[in-house]
């Protein structure tokens, strides 16, 4: 059971690392399918939960949901593979892509290319922000920190980590 464990862990985060374009929260639908839909390591409100508990912490949010993830699953040998997995094809794809990118850097269609993906990434994003949103609207309490936090970032440029902080603060206060 454990090996079968680890090797679902690595194919699942092996996943997450080949599609991952755009980084960060680009990456949260595909995470959420397969730690959620496809294996139930998670439900629906752990993952937003661990989702609030990775952006408090430094790094990678792919790399600490690996280490969670993994962890949970099936301890420390679940974390280094999901984070192998989850490693394994963006540094291969780096490491062809910087052989290769002087020859290509110029090409109109791989630059087309790149646009695409950077449009879907916005996509894949808003997206997240809507599924996520509406979960979490239907309490007024949570619906003024997800406006504060907004409010916070857009209009006064806060730094991320600062807008967690206050966040959490405000949270313990009037949650």
């Amino acid at each position: 059971m454990l090996l079968i464990n680890l090797v679902k862990l690595f194919i699942s985060f092996l996943k997450v690392g080949s599609f991952s374009f755009g980084g960060a929260y680009s990456l949260l639908p595909l995470i959420e399918r397969e730690a959620v839909t496809n294996n139930h390591w998670l439900t629906h409100d752990e993952f937003l939960k661990v989702l609030g508990m990775v952006e408090v912490f430094p790094g990678a949010i792919s790399i600490k949901y690996a280490t969670y993830i993994g962890y949970k699953v099936a301890g420390v040998l679940g974390v280094v593979f999901a984070n192998l997995g989850n490693l394994v094809m963006p540094a291969a794809i780096i490491m062809i892509a910087a052989h290769f990118y002087g020859v290509y850097e110029k090409n109109e269609i791989v630059m087309k290319a790149f646009r695409g993906i950077k449009y879907a990434v916005i996509g894949l994003v808003a997206a997240l922000i809507y599924q996520y949103g509406a979960r979490n609207l239907e309490e007024l309490k949570g619906a003024f920190i997800i406006a504060l936090g907004f409010l916070l970032v857009l209009l006064f440029k806060l730094h991320p980590a600062y807008v967690v902080i206050i966040s959490a603060i405000l949270a313990i206060i009037i949650l």
